[in-house]
């Protein structure tokens, strides 16, 4: 058995597919490639994919993972290689696989390992006032906001959630873009949270996962980075 690691995109129409649709598509992909995949045992095998951290319905992401168990005493390696370019070919327009690696079976989750994610959001609002609220925001000692967690309103901090904010920048369209890193442990900070966190409150037009982050001691990985060399660690071009 061999665990692959998988980097894909998300983007145009595809976004609003939600996580379980998603899920189907990869494992509908799969079987159209004929690629032996590790199944669990019982009354209703299912193909031993673990999904990273859920993306909300609507946003685009040039960086979503999944890892999946593969039989590779039914598969080369050579075949191994292929199964980028191949996936691509099946599945949906917007789903590319930008990235493959081979991961220890001990590796921890990706939905545990990840740390932060670096975020890309066109805000409606105009750059003076975008620029006033990222000013406000930096300047907070502490954060509050109200959540639901398990059926209860609870209050929490998010400040130290935020680990940047980067300053705001015009894109092709004239549009404002806000780019901030927000951590994923012990809780995720959900973009549409930090962006209520200061009022008055941003208004998102558009959202895009732009990277996530493994940190290990002192350094900052991507999730492909903790593999190991599948020949070459196959980072692929994401043009």
């Amino acid at each position: 058995m061999i665990i692959l690691r998988l980097r894909s995109t998300k983007i145009g129409k595809i976004r609003f597919a939600s996580h379980r649709d998603i899920a189907k598509v990869w494992e509908r992909a799969f079987r159209r490639a004929n690629i032996p995949l590790i199944y669990s045992e019982g009354f209703s095998p299912r193909p031993k994919i673990a999904y990273g951290l859920a993306l909300p319905t609507g946003a685009e992401s040039e960086c979503e993972y999944l890892d999946v168990k593969v039989d590779d005493e039914r598969i080369g390696i050579s075949r191994i290689l292929e199964i980028p370019e191949q996936l691509t070919e099946l599945l949906p327009e917007g789903i590319k696989v930008t990235g493959m690696t081979e991961i220890d079976s001990k590796a921890i989750s990706l939905q545990q390992a990840v740390t932060a994610c670096a975020w890309e959001m066109t805000i409606a609002q105009d750059k003076n006032y975008v620029d006033q609220w990222i000013t406000n925001v930096l300047g907070s000692k502490e954060l509050i906001v109200e959540r639901t967690r398990k059926g209860k309103n609870v209050k929490d901090d998010i400040r130290p959630f935020i680990v940047g904010i980067d300053e705001s920048e015009i894109n092709e369209e004239g549009q404002v873009v806000l780019k901030a890193e927000l951590r994923t442990q012990p809780r995720s900070l959900r973009p549409s949270e930090f962006m209520k966190s200061k009022l008055p409150n941003l208004t998102q037009i558009k959202l895009c996962r732009k990277k996530q982050f493994i940190e290990t001691g002192d350094r900052r990985l991507d999730p492909l980075e903790v593999g190991q060399s599948l020949e070459t660690n196959m980072e692929l071009c994401s043009s």
